[in-house]
């Protein structure tokens, strides 16, 4: 079964959920309060020549990240083994860019696939589900996108990296710069707030940008299996019984997938057999 990451609807009556057992305990987990250790200063963590034997010396000396249930750090792949101050804060900005772009790719996915088919996006071009999105909008708008791309990046690197020309190695930040740091908050959310609750707002931003690394690689993945739009293809699955594949193969590329797949679940809700409810969604 692809990874459910998303899920739109709660189906309840006579079908069995398991996330009514699930759910309470992430929800949990979930609202519980981050806590941050009163230690030194997290910038201090990155100073260039401290060296860390594992990522416990690092969340020991201060550094933000580690939260429940790993309380003291996780790297199961042994990153920060014998790492130095400059290299873990090269990783740490490096977690916080691939943690920010997928939340936003995210919401762009769920965003994009329901609004597509609509005139004001492209002139209804873009169909489908949103990981093939991109090579079909026109080609003015990859300029346009490369463009505020490299405006973004070329801000980043301005506020954290050292000039290369400058500096004994390539690919060291500077000295004092806090990874992610780039003086940008519209919404006012840091302001007047003290070291620790700036800290509490650090790890909040981390754990979300994980979370979203691990759902925008399901959401990958899911719709390069089943070819269908995130939604649908998750009331599908709460059919079962082969129904996915028959959903897909009525309802995949059709302007409105979502529409296709509502008539598809309905018919079969009403006991019609999978041939009448593949007709009744192409009708749509």
């Amino acid at each position: 079964r692809p990874s459910g990451l998303i899920r739109a609807r709660i189906h309840t009556g006579h079908r069995h959920n398991p996330t009514q057992h699930t759910m309470p305990a992430l929800v949990t987990m979930m609202a519980a309060k981050p806590t941050v250790r009163a230690t030194t200063a997290s910038g201090d963590v990155f100073t260039k020549g401290k060296n860390y034997a594992s990522i416990q010396d690092a969340v020991k000396a201060g550094m933000i990240g580690a939260s429940a249930p790993f309380p003291e750090g996780l790297d199961i792949l042994g990153f920060c083994n014998g790492i130095d101050g400059a290299s873990l804060q090269r990783y740490r900005e490096a977690e916080l860019t691939h943690g920010r772009v997928s939340m936003l790719a995210t919401v762009g996915f769920l965003v994009g696939e329901q609004v597509e088919g609509s005139s004001f996006l492209f002139d209804s071009q873009v169909t489908g589900p949103a990981v093939n999105h991109f090579q079909q909008v026109p080609t003015p708008f990859w300029f346009a996108i490369g463009t505020v791309i490299a405006l973004a990046e070329s801000s980043r690197v301005q506020a954290g990296w050292q000039d290369p020309g400058q500096s004994d190695k390539l690919f060291l930040l500077k000295d004092g710069y806090t990874p992610g740091d780039l003086n940008f908050d519209p919404l006012g959310l840091g302001a007047g707030k003290s070291a620790e609750e700036l800290d509490v707002l650090r790890l909040k931003e981390l754990n979300n940008g994980r979370i979203a690394m691990v759902a925008i690689s399901g959401m990958i993945a899911q719709e390069l299996v089943d070819g269908l739009n995130l939604l649908p293809a998750d009331i599908a699955l709460e059919l079962g019984n082969g129904d996915l594949q028959a959903m897909q193969k009525t309802c995949a590329g059709m302007v409105d997938e979502a529409a296709c797949a509502k008539a598809f679940e309905a018919a079969l809700e009403a006991g019609q057999t999978v041939a009448q409810a593949a007709a009744a969604g192409a009708a749509m």
